[in-house]
């Protein structure tokens, strides 16, 4: 079963059950899946449609870092929800250990000994990392391990 078949069925047990706080976020996110496919002009396969999570995720956050500072903190817990849904039907993500091993191998790879090198350890670690964990997390660990 595909990732986007999984969430169509997961949106019609949400419907079924009357759950709004699962229905909401799936609705969404299938939304944005057919609107790509629309732009596309052909079916999504799994990695794209974990891109169009990923990104929903990823706005989920920005919401609760806005509302947050808008000290508005029923919308901090409607986007936690709602972030909570999306993110069960991603992978599970690596671990501080684990990013940290892949980074320290993939700047060990690329024979990277200075900050100026780190678009080589980003161009071998983003096709490892991608879906597992988050660019600016990668990217802030380069640094500070390129940085001494």
């Amino acid at each position: 079963m595909s990732l986007k078949d999984e969430l169509s069925s997961a949106l019609k047990d949400a419907m079924r059950a009357s759950d709004d706080g699962r229905k909401i976020p799936l609705r969404l996110v299938i939304s944005a899946i057919q609107l790509a496919q629309v732009e596309k002009g052909s079916e999504l396969d799994d990695t794209e449609v974990m891109g169009i999570i990923q990104k929903e995720v990823k706005a989920r956050r920005e919401s609760i870092a806005d509302a947050e500072k808008a000290k508005r903190d029923d919308l901090v817990e409607a986007a936690q929800a709602e972030m909570v849904v999306l993110e069960s039907f991603l992978p599970k993500g690596l671990t501080v250990e684990e990013l940290e091993a892949i980074v320290r191998a993939a700047i060990a790879e690329a024979g990277a000994t200075s900050p100026a090198d780190m678009g080589a350890v980003m161009k071998l670690l983003v096709p490892k990392t991608k879906g597992r964990a988050d660019g600016g997390q990668v990217s802030a660990l380069v640094r500070q391990l390129l940085q001494g």
